[in-house]
């Protein structure tokens, strides 16, 4: 193969930061808080900084280290190395592909809450009034202003997934926008890709930034802060936080989808890859660290004022009740009343015992959300109560477009570059190549835009990629240090990057990662075995809330197909070639291809 006749990024920081724009996406935003709230806050750091070391930086090199040298994408470099492979790629492709069908999806309703928030009054901040028009709607006050904006206006959500609905049209639209600029980003390959990275990997930093300082200054900020650092160490013992630790750090990397491999693949041949492997991965969790500060800054803000209202309602709720004064009680002595008024008038006080809230600071904190929930519930609640709150909702949803644009670049990446290493798709102009797979996507993707689209959304983000990533990863880490040799592979590293690896890549490559891969895999197949059946969350429009629902048996199929279909990519490959080297009479068992001749 002609080293220098596939493109190339320009320059090196083009490929770091096309690596930062992919790695760095919503999961740092709407993920990585949730589990430091749910895991002892800032406890959880010491097992997540741990597992980078173990698990994600040596990862992620090692796919460098097999993109750049095979220049390829994942299907020919790992059929390269052995035929039997090229299926690794496939099921990377496969993955690839499912995480594009969804992810989108995710744009379009950034979409949709940005072109909201140019109106004098945010929608979300206040509930519609009914068609009598003596108040108002009634699935709005039973949940929230914000609750009600993202299921009904956003979403206009059904009630369970077996009921279907046409397209939301202003959803569908938004879907079609977000489709037509990933397409823009990609259209001639690595070229308009390496020219967009320097927007969509610095400019979300830049509204970070913002927003942090803004978040600082918010009142009860520094609640939430003091309840991030401050570490809650009998987490410690429990595994399942050093389990979340490492597959936040597996899913944050974007192991396994092929999209690495590609990038890599149009490096210089000495690039210097160990540098950047290690760049980018601390970068990452930085970013979600920092992220996180943001985070709790507006979660101490929303919790304070949550707490506050509550007392607000209990001082007026004990005012009438007793027929105090108005200035007799505060919000600092309500608790001193609530202990005195029970003394004193325990039978009047026992009547409206259950009409006053139990007003408590840490439950609001403690109150953990993770995913749409977080980004587009809770944001908006704390956005709205914002002076400026226009502003800052714009600042805050071009943000998660441009971390949402900037992953969907790697998304479709993983798939287009092993595709176009076919000869018969390589004749393709990239306009036209990119823009079919662009649109098949975007039109098998339009069933997320109907009423039970968030269901299937639910269902392709807690499926599609979780179990086939792991066993993707864990096999390539075998194929390299046990079939391939590790010794070949630091000849090959070597012959890159003018030195081996030093003992610590392959501890890592040999022993400790190939450990935790499979205790994670062990793990999720014995948490979904032992898990019963797979359940989802329905929108109950009577209760204005959320209520967990088994998926149908059509469901649970489709589970089982998303499941096997990406990893069975793997065992049937190698079923054919085996199968076509008999009928071609070959009986010499194939060669494993250098990397260092490839």
């Amino acid at each position: 193969m002609e080293k220098d006749a596939r493109p190339s990024w320009d320059n090196p920081t083009q490929f770091v930061l096309a690596c930062v724009s992919y790695a760095v996406g919503l999961g740092n935003v709407w993920r990585f808080p949730y589990l430091c709230q749910s895991h002892g806050g800032g406890g959880f750091l010491i097992p997540y900084l741990l597992m980078l070391v173990l698990e994600g930086v040596p990862l992620f090199y090692l796919e460098l280290a097999i993109g750049q040298k095979m220049r390829s994408g994942s299907i020919r470099a790992w059929s390269n190395i052995s035929p039997y492979l090229g299926g690794l790629g496939l099921a990377s492709v496969v993955t690839s592909l499912y995480l594009c069908l969804y992810y989108n999806i995710i744009n379009a309703w950034s979409f949709w809450y940005l072109f909201h928030s140019f109106q004098s009054v945010l929608p979300w901040s206040v509930c519609p009034i009914n068609s009598n028009r003596t108040g108002p709607i009634e699935e709005c006050e039973k949940a929230s202003s914000t609750q009600y904006f993202f299921y009904r206006e956003t979403l206009n959500i059904s009630p369970t997934i077996e009921e279907n609905g046409g397209i939301h049209m202003g959803q569908a639209l938004c879907f079609v926008l977000a489709w037509l600029i990933t397409y823009l980003f990609v259209v001639r390959g690595v070229k308009s890709t390496g020219k967009v990275v320097y927007f969509t990997a610095t400019f979300p930093y830049v509204v970070l930034v913002i927003y942090l300082i803004r978040g600082i200054t918010l009142h009860g900020a520094a609640n939430g802060i003091k309840y991030m650092f401050t570490p809650k160490m009998e987490e410690l013992a429990n595994i399942s936080t050093w389990i979340n630790a490492a597959t936040q750090i597996f899913f944050s990397l974007g192991l396994g989808f092929g999209s690495l491999v590609a990038f890599a693949s149009y490096n210089q041949y000495n690039n210097n890859f160990e540098r950047q492997a290690i760049i980018v991965s601390f970068i990452n969790s930085g970013t979600s660290i920092f992220a996180s500060i943001v985070t709790f800054a507006i979660y101490g803000f929303k919790a304070t004022v949550n707490y506050e209202n509550c007392l607000e309602r209990t001082r007026v709720l004990l005012m009438n009740t007793f027929d105090l004064a108005e200035d007799s009680i505060s919000m600092d002595n309500v608790f001193d009343w609530i202990e005195k008024l029970n003394a004193t008038h325990p039978l009047q006080f026992a009547q409206i015992a259950d009409k006053y809230d139990d007003c408590n600071l840490e439950s609001e904190l403690d109150t953990a959300v993770e995913g749409t929930g977080l980004a587009f519930i809770v944001y908006s609640e704390a956005i709205k109560n914002m002076p400026l709150s226009q502003l800052w909702s714009v600042l805050y949803f071009i943000m998660l477009l441009l971390l949402g644009m900037g992953s969907m670049l790697g998304n479709v990446t993983a798939i287009i570059t092993p595709l176009r290493d076919f000869k018969m798709l390589s004749h393709m102009s990239n306009e036209l190549f990119n823009g079919l797979v662009c649109l098949f996507c975007m039109l098998l993707g339009l069933g997320f835009t109907t009423p039970p689209g968030n269901y299937w959304f639910t269902m392709f983000n807690d499926y599609g990629a979780t179990f086939s990533l792991l066993f993707i990863v864990l096999i390539e880490v075998i194929t390299v240090s046990y079939i391939y040799g590790i010794r070949r592979f630091e000849k090959d590293i070597e012959d890159m990057i003018g030195h081996r690896p030093n003992w610590y890549w392959k501890t890592m490559w040999v022993v400790v990662s190939p450990v935790l891969l499979i205790a994670l895999f062990i793990f999720y197949i014995i948490n979904y075995t032992m898990g019963g059946t797979p359940t989802y969350q329905a929108w109950d429009k009577e209760l204005g809330k959320s209520v967990v629902t088994e998926y149908p048996v059509f469901g649970q199929v489709f589970i089982g197909l998303l499941l096997v279909s990406s990893v069975s990519c793997v065992p049937l490959t190698a079923l054919y070639v085996f199968c076509r080297k008999r009928k071609h009479g070959s009986r010499r068992k194939p060669e494993l291809v250098s990397m260092v001749s490839a």
